[in-house]
């Protein structure tokens, strides 16, 4: 049947409508926000996340006080609960981002900074782009004369041009000025001299752009010409990453990856961003919950939008699959009522095997005034992240480097690769029953290694409260530091050492690397009918060898000389382990007759 010459003319018309309006959009939606199709050349290799950043972070954001901080603090202490970085989160300036420390707040701050760094923690502050007009929160709210001053000089973006955001009204700094970024970076300085960590670099510069009639515009002026707010985004996370790095090597910026629909290719470029947490979720279980029945408590939620524990798995995993390298959530919700018990200890068990483990935000967060039961779940399986730095920062090397992230998404619910040697299937519902699907391979269950599961199948279990759907292939090599006995891997006597746990299958290796000095040690295992061999390569290391083995072994050499059973090692036949504790070697080369 052929067209009549009119409706030709109109199919023509349509078509050619159609095409303009999607590239209007293309070019003024999707290219400044999204990158696409150029979003890879913005990510280079994750950064070298250094250690410290791997071990267990902790704020509230109720009181925003150094007294509340040093009571946490010494609680955690007191109850034997590790605690690394200490996240400040805002209000802790006169007014947003002029860098300068409420001393009501937090009163003699030099002195305090200091005390928190001799004492061990690393101090990490929150921050934005925005110079404000009106601040929320802050001891100086109106700030007009503040925010002109910098509007006079240039320092601003597109001049007088605010937008109001949930923390007030303000501009922001132009970071294509060379002058606004000295006059920026200047004010910083007092904070880098209090010894300074790293920043919590909000998602405020996803803002910059406005609405011209009905039609979006994702462009502003800035000091050298137009910029996108994506090329502001970039702009705004490497320069803050970079003149951190500059006061200390190891400095870290704490960036938003991925977060709900907002900028699938991710907020932060991957190369400038060593530490990423999604947010912000409240102290649900699911979106779906609340999104009907909401409370009206949103107090503080940036970019609006309510999300619960799924949505926070979801965009951890999304974020690992885009290549971001050490990816974590505000444990337990950042905002809300009150914090569920069952709720707090799933997303602890969750965050153990996420790079980053954020145990802060709204509500109660002294763990001793909460259940016994949350007290001991979450003391233990802070712990257990805390055993596995050695683990995780193979990864951290190996992302750097062009290799896999740490976490990577397989088969199942929310299911995801810890590395190459563990599962993780999380519980997102408020069930002691959750289902579990195996990759193909053996696998091991991590709170009973006893049965060795086929892979390649699905299956039910009930996991209760202290247990999570973990499991270890068989072949695995884990490396882990220990120094209590709260997790049953070892005790207080394992500090010092470096533990590696073997399931010895075939042949086998894993490189760990020491954080201080970048030099690495290979672990080599081959196994046979006959024997066992360990062989360690590279930077010596004090070690424990906690070895999967089903009998007692016939006979154990090191060096070419035969151990002595009961005194150089011993077996466990309650958990077919055999452990081997050595400090000092040269060759390192154990051969397990079976």
């Amino acid at each position: 049947m052929k067209l009549s010459t009119r409706l030709k003319k109109r199919l023509k018309v349509a078509l050619i409508t159609i095409g303009t309006l999607l590239l209007i959009s293309y070019l003024f939606i999707v290219l400044p926000v999204w990158g696409f199709p150029f979003n890879h050349k913005r990510h280079g290799n994750p950064p070298l996340t250094p250690a410290w950043a791997l071990e267990c972070w902790l704020w509230e954001d109720d009181d925003n006080t150094a007294q509340r901080v040093d009571e946490l603090l010494q609680g955690y202490a007191l109850h034997d609960i590790p605690v690394r970085t200490i996240l400040m989160d805002s209000p802790w300036s006169l007014r947003y981002n002029d860098f300068e420390v409420d001393t009501i707040r937090y009163p003699k701050p030099e002195k305090w900074f200091n005390k928190l760094q001799d004492k061990g923690y690393r101090v990490v502050l929150w921050m934005t782009p925005m110079v404000n007009s009106l601040s929320d929160d802050t001891r100086i709210s109106q700030s007009e004369s503040w925010h002109k001053s910098a509007t006079d000089k240039g320092y601003l973006i597109d001049k007088d041009y605010q937008v109001s955001w949930w923390k007030g009204e303000g501009g922001f700094i132009d970071y294509t000025n060379q002058e606004a970024r000295k006059w920026w970076h200047g004010m910083q300085e007092t904070v880098f001299d209090y010894g300074i960590d790293g920043w919590k670099l909000d998602g405020a510069a996803t803002l910059l752009w406005e609405e011209i009639g009905p039609i979006p515009f994702f462009y502003k002026r800035s000091h050298k010409g137009i910029l996108t707010t994506r090329g502001y985004m970039d702009l705004y996370y490497r320069s803050e990453y970079d003149n951190g790095l500059k006061q200390n090597p190891e400095f870290v910026t704490l960036s938003r990856s991925m977060d709900r629909g907002y900028h699938p290719e991710g907020f932060a470029p991957i190369d400038a961003s060593p530490v990423n947490w999604v947010g912000d979720q409240k102290h649900y279980w699911v979106s779906e919950d609340i999104a009907v029945n909401s409370d009206g408590s949103n107090k503080d939620i940036a970019l609006k939008g309510i999300q619960g524990f799924e949505s926070a798995i979801e965009n951890v995993l999304k974020s690992a699959q885009k290549g971001y390298s050490i990816v974590g959530s505000d444990i337990a919700g950042f905002s809300g009522e009150t914090i569920p018990a069952r709720l707090y200890i799933r997303w602890t068990q969750f965050s153990t095997f996420c790079g980053l483990f954020l145990n802060g935000g709204h509500g109660e967060r002294a763990l001793w005034k909460r259940s016994e039961q949350e007290l001991n779940i979450i003391r233990e399986y802070s712990w257990l992240h805390t055993e596995l730095i050695p683990y995780m920062y193979s990864y951290v090397v190996q992302a750097n480097r062009g290799g896999e992230v740490l976490q990577r998404p397989v088969s199942g619910d929310y299911h995801y690769m810890f590395g190459d040697n563990i599962l993780v299937a999380p519980i997102y519902k408020d069930d002691l029953n959750s289902e579990v699907r195996l990759p193909k391979g053996k696998w091991r269950y991590w709170f009973d290694d006893s049965e060795l599961l086929d892979g390649k199948q699905t299956f039910n279990k009930e996991f209760p409260l202290d247990e999570f759907p973990v499991y270890i292939k068989e072949g695995a090599i884990i490396p882990l530091n220990i120094e209590r006995g709260y997790t049953g891997i070892g005790n207080k006597e394992s500090k010092g050492y470096l533990t590696l746990l073997i399931y010895p299958l075939n042949e086998s290796a894993f490189t760990a690397y020491d954080s201080e000095d970048g030099k690495s040690t290979t672990i080599r295992v081959e196994e046979s009918h006959e024997f066992v061999k360990i062989e360690l390569e590279g930077k010596m290391i004090a070690h424990i060898l906690s070895v999967n083995f089903q009998t007692k072994p016939k006979k154990v050499e090191f060096e070419g000389v035969s151990l002595s059973d009961s005194i150089d090692y011993e077996f466990d036949s309650v958990r077919n382990k055999l452990i081997i504790k050595t400090k000092e070697y040269s060759s390192g080369a154990y051969i397990i007759t079976k």
